[in-house]
């Protein structure tokens, strides 16, 4: 049975698939604007934020979504603090600092591995996780 929800921007329904919480019109919508600062970037590194957000005609928290979600990052001397969610150390992308990252996912992997035998016990089934590295 497909997962019908509204979506959070525009109120439409769709059928979710995974992902953020946007109906694939919305979500085509926050490409071509992504693909408009990336161009604008390209054409003007070291724009500040305030820059991109007035030439390209975009809320600055569409640009922090972009940032926080790793597809852009804070070049040096920025005038712009991006911070992680976990120990508020600043970085230029995503939502943790690399340290953070790490031991989430060390979290994670042994959580993952202390609950593998009592969840296969309860549903037959087993899983695995993939090791991704962080640090890329």
């Amino acid at each position: 049975m497909p997962d019908l929800r509204n979506c959070r921007r525009c109120g439409r329904m769709y059928n979710y698939i995974g992902g953020p919480p946007i109906c694939i019109d919305c979500r085509n919508a926050d490409e071509e604007v992504f693909k408009k600062i990336k161009e604008y970037l390209y054409e003007n590194p070291g724009a500040t934020l305030s820059q991109v957000a007035l030439d390209c005609d975009v809320t600055v928290e569409k640009i922090k979504m972009f940032l926080k979600e790793g597809r852009l990052e804070i070049t040096d001397g920025a005038n712009i603090i991006l911070e992680c969610e976990r120990c508020g150390k600043s970085i230029k992308t995503g939502r943790f600092c690399n340290e953070c990252q790490n031991q989430i996912h060390h979290d994670f992997s042994g959580t993952i591995a202390k609950k593998e035998p009592e969840i296969k016990k309860q549903t037959g089934v087993s899983m695995r996780y993939l090791n991704k590295n962080f640090n890329q």
